[in-house]
């Protein structure tokens, strides 16, 4: 990487605090990389939230940085998912340590995202808007409110879908709305509902309730009689009268401390990299909240990158590494906005023939075993699986699964070192001089198969008892050579 004679620059700015920013920079500084996050909001945390809901998938990567165990621990958990009133998805058979959904809200997961990233040094700078960036060969200048500049060696807009990064950059953001008012409302109930999750849709209305576990209760609902602009001002009686109308009660709802009208939007970015300057999370896409991916996919996206930024910056990979963000991410996001879409456009299916194909669907994923595995696995993220080279094992590109190490240890925790993780049996001096992005892990099972498992969790290589050379080849082409 070309540098400015007076000084090599290894910094990344990253702009947005919510789940995507806070993962990614806890990410880079646990790589030993400087770190600046710039936030709009002042130093709180906020309650105005969306998310409620973390995956398999996403639990697998806050497992893989120790910290799955302590939001599990403020949450509740829910094992069987209700589509159309008809289909039912049973997580309990996700094959992972974490077989359900985790109900918490947002700010649960920022708190537990921002401890770390501050117990690791990141520096936050609240109230910090961006208004300006410029990139040139080797670093960005992001403005600060028209009065600061700040330079980094790269930039990443994690700012939402308000993105002011990718506004700066002139991106388009092409897609559409698919439902034009819906609102959102934290809640006290006088009756408890008997799940964590209670869900239903009427003719014209539809609504949800979850449970945070503190005794709030998270409101969501939408009606076809009433669709206004997002600041049309709203109440609790509004929200009771909906909920009576989709779930025949309103459980006796009172002290809402929070109440939000929104619109749901399918777009994406065409590209989510620009030089030295990414997008991830809702800056890149945004969905419908069906299937509750939102939040789960931007953290994938933080996962998937912090690494490559890192390994570029540390000097042992290519800047070319940088362009695979692109190649895996944008057709995640692509597939996730077609899923959220396809069930919230069938929940919401008024005609007769689209109440026929949700039917027909349902009765068909309900009755196929490989077609609930198949929904469960994009719901859940575990399905999701990256490009791997033409003539790879098959292994490559899918997501690791949590082997039992010969220390007593599991492959997850090993990789909350931050480093490539090579499952073999024996050791190898492909790792002598690379101890400082590779580790060598044996399985607690004999096997003639031998992985390298990306920082992300997923498998960047593996073969079937391979040779020294093939070890050496297969670690040089993924963590690099060794220092000279």
């Amino acid at each position: 990487m070309n540098a400015r004679p007076h000084a090599v620059q290894r910094n990344v700015i990253v702009i947005g605090a919510g789940p995507t920013g806070l993962l990614l920079a806890g990410d880079l500084a646990a790589a030993g990389i400087e770190v600046t996050v710039l936030e709009r909001r002042p130093n709180t945390i906020s309650n105005l939230s969306r998310a409620f809901g973390v995956h398999a998938r996403t639990l697998e990567q806050l497992d893989a940085r120790g910290l799955a165990d302590d939001l599990i621990s403020v949450g509740s958990t829910i094992t069987d998912l209700q589509l159309f009133g008809r289909l039912s998805l049973d997580l309990t058979t996700l094959p992972s340590r974490f077989p359900y959904l985790l109900i918490t809200p947002q700010y649960e997961v920022e708190k537990v995202l921002e401890a770390r990233a501050r117990d690791l040094g990141v520096e936050f700078v609240h109230e910090a808007e961006v208004t300006g960036l410029t990139q040139d060969a080797d670093g960005v200048q992001v403005e600060i409110g028209g009065t600061e500049t700040r330079r980094a060696a790269y930039v990443v807009g994690a700012d939402g879908h308000r993105s002011a990064v990718r506004t700066a950059l002139g991106l388009p953001f092409p897609g559409v709305s698919v439902i034009k008012s819906l609102f959102l409302a934290d809640v006290r109930l006088a009756e408890r509902p008997d799940g964590v999750l209670t869900v239903n849709g009427a003719d014209d209305a539809f609504a949800m309730i979850a449970s945070f576990g503190d005794g709030w209760y998270r409101v969501m609902g939408w009606n076809r009689r009433h669709e206004v602009p997002d600041d049309t001002p709203i109440d609790l009686e509004e929200v009771k009268e909906v909920t009576r109308r989709a779930l025949g009660t309103d459980f006796g709802m009172h002290d809402a401390r929070w109440l939000s009208r929104f619109h749901s939007d399918e777009r994406q970015a065409p590209s989510y990299r620009e030089g030295r300057i990414f997008l991830a999370g809702d800056a890149a896409h945004v969905h419908s909240p069906a299937g509750g991916q939102g939040m789960n996919t931007g953290l994938q996206d933080a996962a998937n990158l912090g690494w490559k930024l890192a390994g570029v910056l540390h000097g042992w990979a290519p800047e070319t590494l940088l362009d695979t963000y692109q190649a895996e991410r944008h057709p995640v996001g692509k597939a996730v906005l077609r899923s959220s879409g396809a069930i919230v456009r069938l929940a919401r299916a008024q005609s007769a023939v689209l109440r026929a194909v949700r039917t027909v669907a349902s009765s068909a994923i309900g009755h196929s075993s490989a077609a609930k595995a198949k929904a469960l696995g994009q719901i859940s993220g575990i399905g999701y699986t990256y490009p791997a080279p033409s003539g790879a094992h098959k292994p490559a590109g899918h997501r690791a699964t949590d082997l039992t190490l010969s220390d007593g240890r599991r492959l997850y925790e090993a990789l909350r070192e931050g480093k490539f993780v090579l499952v073999a049996t024996e050791d190898t001096a492909a790792v002598k001089g690379r101890e400082d992005r590779l580790v060598r892990v044996s399985p607690a099972e004999e096997t003639s198969q031998t992985l390298l498992v990306r920082p992300d969790g997923y498998i960047a290589w593996a073969s079937h008892a391979p040779s020294e050379a093939d070890l050496e080849e297969a670690v040089r082409t993924w963590t690099g050579s060794r220092p000279a």
